[in-house]
């Protein structure tokens, strides 16, 4: 991007920030990285069922991160700092992908998690571009830290 933040966009960052220290989306947040770990659909609704708490906690950590990539699509948050400062939202991705496709088809909604879509894909050049092999070594991180039953799946 090449420029800096506005202020505007620093109050902005910050605020993104505040939200995910919320009691609520940091326990969704716990909760997702130690147990969502899926390879299609089936195991996105098994493991998150609509209705439940974990359904709840997913859709919460997916929406957020819909949220706040939305705004950083629409160029209301500086893309540098938000890559900078923070990758989550990358992992958030990594994990959710594989079951986005059928969930676009089943649900017929072409744009779902379609704004993390688009800033994840722009992260992995941006991240490659800075440290090539980061992105490989990352997802092989990611696949080291599945729980054995979830590999096994």
């Amino acid at each position: 991007m090449e420029t800096k933040p506005t202020h505007e966009q620093a109050q902005l960052h910050l605020q993104v920030y505040e939200l995910r220290r919320e009691a609520k989306l940091r326990q969704a947040r716990d909760w997702f990285f130690k147990n969502y770990f899926v390879e299609n659909l089936e195991d996105s609704m098994r493991i998150g069922p609509p209705g439940t708490e974990n359904g709840a906690f997913k859709m919460m950590v997916l929406s957020y991160w819909e949220q706040a990539c939305a705004l950083l699509n629409y160029g209301l948050l500086h893309e540098d700092l938000f890559f900078e400062t923070g990758g989550e939202f990358f992992g958030v991705w990594e994990r959710a992908k594989p079951a986005v496709p059928q969930a676009r088809e089943k649900f017929v909604n072409k744009q779902f998690l379609a704004h993390l879509e688009r800033a994840a894909q722009r992260y992995e050049a941006w991240a490659e571009s800075r440290n090539p092999g980061g992105i490989a070594a990352m997802r092989e991180m990611m696949k080291q830290m599945r729980p054995p039953a979830a590999k096994a799946a």
